[in-house]
């Protein structure tokens, strides 16, 4: 059986779950449903509704969060400093909150898995690919919203849960890793990826340069368009989403991964490698939406440190999904053969078009 096919037996098994996880959070036992939601990689996102009301319940990938505690405990805080801020006229989104069980409790244990709940955002939709500089704008616009909000937080008062997440030598010492095991024998299908990633160390050394003169933040970490809900009505922002990845960081990679994730006219796994590239209107979009929340409180070297992290995050990912399908597929879901490899020569295919259009988009970011 294929690991596609396993994840498809597995998917199987959410509605034997449902009655349990009812119970869990007081919705009943009768007219109980459960469905897929959401297009993440990581945790599985379900919606789970009664007769009169829907939870959003997902099971949390423990070998991506070993400290489950720790996640909750995290989205909790931010929860109630931007709930606060909210109250004060300081924040204008919805904020994302954890539903308690019955128990008071805010994590369940059921066959061995672990399950958390969140409230539903009714009214509300999120987008996979930008489709309009004016959605690129909105969407820029609330993670700006929301940095400016956690501006005032103790970043270390967040645990983190995923050490170096933003760790690129990290990243490429495991890649490497990857290669010299070849525990599937996948090394000579990507040998031009590998060697591509061999070729960038560089950003390591631009990395090494800056850091040490930005101040740490409380950040996202994962601010990809569709952590982000528009309003059904309006179109407008409705909420900041998937808290989970809330750590202690650098703005310069929250930035840096819109870009990865608003530019491209293609999505992150497309195989239509000649239209991956950077929509310059886009960007332009991203800067005047994130940047304008932040410019009474953004440093200069953190403003310059957004082109890198633009840089970083393409071919971060882009190393990371590759080390992925090196390994056997055991981090991000796939849900077809080379999937993972596909995502790798995605991302590799933006992060050469960064390149190629460097002077136009630092006049944009800079102007």
């Amino acid at each position: 059986m294929s690991k596609y096919e396993q994840l498809q037996e597995i998917t199987m098994t959410y509605q034997e779950q449902a009655l349990a996880l009812s119970n869990q959070y007081g919705l009943g036992q009768t007219g109980i449903s459960i469905k897929p939601i959401g297009s993440g990689h990581i945790n599985t996102t379900l919606l789970l509704s009664s007769p009169e009301k829907h939870l959003v319940v997902q099971k949390l990938n423990t070998q991506v969060f070993p400290d489950s505690q720790a996640l909750v405990s995290n989205a909790r805080k931010i929860e109630k400093h931007l709930t606060k801020k909210a109250q004060k006229n300081a924040y204008d989104l919805d904020v994302i909150k954890h539903v308690a069980t019955q128990d008071e409790t805010h994590l369940v244990r059921l066959n061995g898995d672990t399950w958390r709940a969140l409230e539903f955002i009714g009214g509300s939709y999120s987008e996979d690919v930008v489709e309009s500089s004016e959605k690129a704008k909105i969407a820029a616009g609330a993670f700006g919203q929301f940095a400016k909000a956690l501006n005032d937080f103790e970043a270390d008062s967040l645990k983190t849960v995923i050490p170096d997440f933003h760790n690129l030598a990290m990243r490429i010492n495991a890649l490497e890793e990857a290669v010299s095991a070849d525990k599937v024998a996948r090394v000579n299908a990507c040998a031009a990826e590998i060697e591509f990633c061999q070729q960038q160390r560089q950003l390591l050394d631009e990395i090494a340069e800056i850091v040490p003169d930005l101040p740490v933040r409380a950040c996202h970490n994962d601010t990809k368009i569709n952590n982000m809900l528009f309003c059904k009505k309006s179109d407008q922002a409705k909420a900041v989403i998937d808290l989970d990845t809330c750590m202690p960081g650098y703005w310069m990679f929250d930035f840096g991964d819109m870009v990865r994730t608003f530019c491209s006219p293609e999505a992150e796994d497309s195989t239509n490698l000649d239209k991956v590239k950077v929509r310059e209107h886009i960007f332009a979009s991203i800067v005047e939406g994130y940047v304008e929340p932040l410019k009474n409180v953004l440093s200069e070297k953190e403003k310059q440190s957004f082109w890198l992290g633009a840089k970083v995050m393409s071919f971060m990912i882009g190393v990371r999904f590759l080390t992925d399908y090196l390994d056997g597929d055991n981090y991000f879901t796939i849900h077809r053969d080379n999937h993972n490899l596909d995502r790798a020569r995605n991302q590799f295919a933006l992060y050469k078009d960064l390149l190629k259009k460097e002077q136009t988009l630092k006049e944009i970011l800079f102007k």
